[in-house]
């Protein structure tokens, strides 16, 4: 079974929700750099108070920002093994970082999932999540940058011939299933 996954999908597909499952299945921590900010923008660090001005805008974090962050947690003990990385990369400069940063590390990644979700849907998931910074214009803006950055992304991973889609527009439980097996 593959034990090193990035997740990779638009704002409100669902990768948190499902990294967690995989996570607590597999026994191999779930990294989550929205988790990472959102702690860091709770406790008000430094880092937290810079990131916090591009959230409230809706765009994303810079990459210095967050390299720091991703290395220091993937050199973790309990990443040893395997992990999960949830919403990093977001931009070919991240990904390539990520491949050296791993290379580095000696820890490859196994699989590249992507979870597809039509753009409506995701609007409307994110609108019921009720977070402050989720309204429809700040929404729609974190879809075009998704889309304008991450895409190409997905290409990345292609060419590796690591990556594999997922219907992320399905129940949990069949995506949990759609997930499970595309990883075994």
């Amino acid at each position: 079974m593959a034990k090193r996954l990035i997740f990779l999908g638009p704002p409100g597909a669902g990768k948190g929700t499902q990294a967690q499952i995989l996570s607590e299945n597999h026994q191999i921590p779930h990294v989550s750099t929205g988790d990472i900010l959102r702690s860091a923008v709770a406790q008000q660090t430094p880092l937290g108070k810079q990131a916090q001005d591009y959230m409230n805008r809706g765009e994303l974090v810079p990459d210095v920002l967050i390299l720091n962050l991703i290395q220091d947690r993937l050199s973790y003990e309990d990443a040893v093994s395997g992990w999960i990385l949830d919403g990093f990369p977001r931009n070919v400069n991240q990904a390539a970082f990520l491949e050296d940063l791993l290379a580095k590390l000696e820890q490859n990644a196994d699989c590249v999932l992507n979870l597809e979700v039509p753009d409506e849907v995701l609007v409307g998931r994110l609108l019921a999540r009720k977070r402050k910074d989720d309204n429809e214009s700040t929404i729609r803006r974190r879809l075009e940058v998704y889309h304008q950055d991450t895409v190409p992304v997905i290409n990345f991973y292609q060419q590796r011939e690591i990556l594999q889609t997922i219907d992320g527009n399905q129940t949990m439980t069949e995506v949990t299933q759609s997930l499970s097996e595309a990883i075994s």
